[in-house]
C-alpha cells in the first residue's frame, strides 16, 4: 500500500510538472511580444556608458530586475488569489499601456527629425567626454532609469503570464509565473549583454593582424558585426513597437467579448474564400489586433496630452500664498 501510494504521488507530481512545463511555454509565447521592446529599451539605456563598465551596468540592472520581480510576482499572485476578477482589468490596463507607449514612439519618430535626434546623441556624447561630468553619477542615473523601465515592463510580462493561467490552480499559477519571471530575466539580460558587446567584438576582430586568409576573414566578420550592431538595435526597436500594438490590441480585443467574437467571425468568413482564404483567415486576427492597438494607443496618447495641458492650468490658477 505504501509503495502504491508513493508511486501515485510521484505520478501526480510528474503530471503536474508536465502541465506546468506546457503552461510555461504558452505563457512565455504570450509575453514574447513585450521582449523585443524590453531588449531594445535596456540596450539603449546602457548606451553611452564607458565600454569597460557596460557589463557591470547590465549586471546591476539585472539584479534590480530580479528585485522588481520579487515584489511584483507575490503581489500579482496575491491579487489572483484574493481578487481573481481583477486580473482581467489589470490585463486591460497593461494592454492599453502597451498601445500608449507604442503610439507615443511613433509620434516621437514623426515629430522629431533625424537631425534633431542626431544632435541629441551628439550632445550626450559631448557630455560624457566632458571631464567635469561625474561619470559615476551618470552611470547610477542610467541604472536607476533602466530599473524603473524594467519595473513597468516586468509588471506587463507577469500580468500577461498570469492571465494565461488564471483558470488553473493556485499552485500551478505560482510555478508558471515564477518560472517565466526567472527565465525571462536571464534571457533578456543575457541577450542585452551580448548586444551591447557586439560592437566591441567586431572591433576586436577588425584589429586582428596578419595576412593569412583566416585573419582576413576575421577582420571581415568584425567589419560586418560593427555595421550590423546599430541595425540590430533599430530592428529590435521596430519589432518591439509592432509587438506592443499586436500584444496590446490582442489583450484589449480578448477582454471585450464583442470584439473577440467579431474577430472569430471575420476569420471564419475569410476561411471560406477561394485560393487565399486560409492565409487571410490566419493573418486577420493579427491585422485586427494591430488596428485595435493603434486606435487604443492614439486615444490614450490623446487623453494623456489633454490631461497634460489641463493640469498645469489648474495649478497656475491657484492663488499664491
Amino acid at each position: 500500500m505504501a509503495a502504491g501510494s508513493l508511486l501515485a504521488l510521484l505520478d501526480d507530481i510528474a503530471t503536474m510538472l508536465d502541465d506546468v512545463s506546457v503552461m510555461t511555454q504558452v505563457a512565455a509565447k504570450k509575453t514574447a511580444g513585450v521582449l523585443g521592446d524590453d531588449l531594445a529599451l535596456n540596450a539603449q539605456q546602457v548606451s553611452g556608458v564607458d565600454t569597460s563598465r557596460e557589463l557591470p551596468v547590465v549586471w546591476a540592472v539585472a539584479k534590480g530586475s530580479l528585485l522588481n520581480k520579487l515584489i511584483l510576482v507575490p503581489a500579482a499572485l496575491a491579487i489572483s488569489y484574493f481578487l481573481p476578477s481583477a486580473i482581467l482589468y489589470l490585463l486591460m490596463i497593461g494592454g492599453a499601456y502597451l498601445c500608449f507607449e507604442g503610439f507615443e514612439k511613433i509620434l516621437h519618430k514623426f515629430l522629431h527629425s533625424g537631425k534633431e535626434v542626431k544632435q541629441h546623441e551628439t550632445e550626450i556624447a559631448q557630455a560624457i567626454s566632458d571631464p567635469k561630468v561625474d561619470l559615476v553619477v551618470l552611470e547610477k542615473d542610467k541604472i536607476k532609469g533602466a530599473i524603473r523601465t524594467d519595473f513597468i515592463l516586468s509588471a506587463e510580462i507577469i500580468v500577461i503570464a498570469l492571465g494565461t493561467v488564471a483558470d488553473q490552480t493556485f499552485s500551478k499559477q505560482v510555478a508558471v509565473v515564477s518560472i517565466v519571471a526567472i527565465v525571462i530575466t536571464i534571457a533578456v539580460y543575457g541577450l542585452v549583454a551580448g548586444i551591447v558587446k557586439l560592437d566591441d567584438l567586431g572591433l576586436h576582430l577588425m584589429l586582428k593582424k596578419g595576412k593569412s586568409v583566416y585573419k582576413q576573414v576575421l577582420r571581415k566578420i568584425g567589419s560586418l558585426l560593427l555595421a550590423f550592431a546599430p541595425k540590430l538595435m533599430r530592428g529590435l526597436t521596430i519589432l518591439g513597437t509592432a509587438a506592443m500594438f499586436l500584444v496590446g490590441g490582442s489583450i484589449i480585443g480578448h477582454g471585450i467579448p464583442a470584439i473577440h467574437h467579431a474577430s472569430e467571425h471575420l476569420a471564419e468568413t475569410l476561411h471560406h474564400l477561394p485560393t487565399f482564404g486560409g492565409f487571410l483567415a490566419a493573418i486577420s486576427p493579427l491585422v485586427l489586433d494591430g488596428v485595435i492597438g493603434i486606435l487604443v494607443g492614439a486615444v490614450c496618447v490623446g487623453l494623456f496630452e489633454v490631461a497634460n495641458r489641463i493640469l498645469p492650468k489648474k495649478q497656475s490658477n491657484q492663488p499664491a500664498n
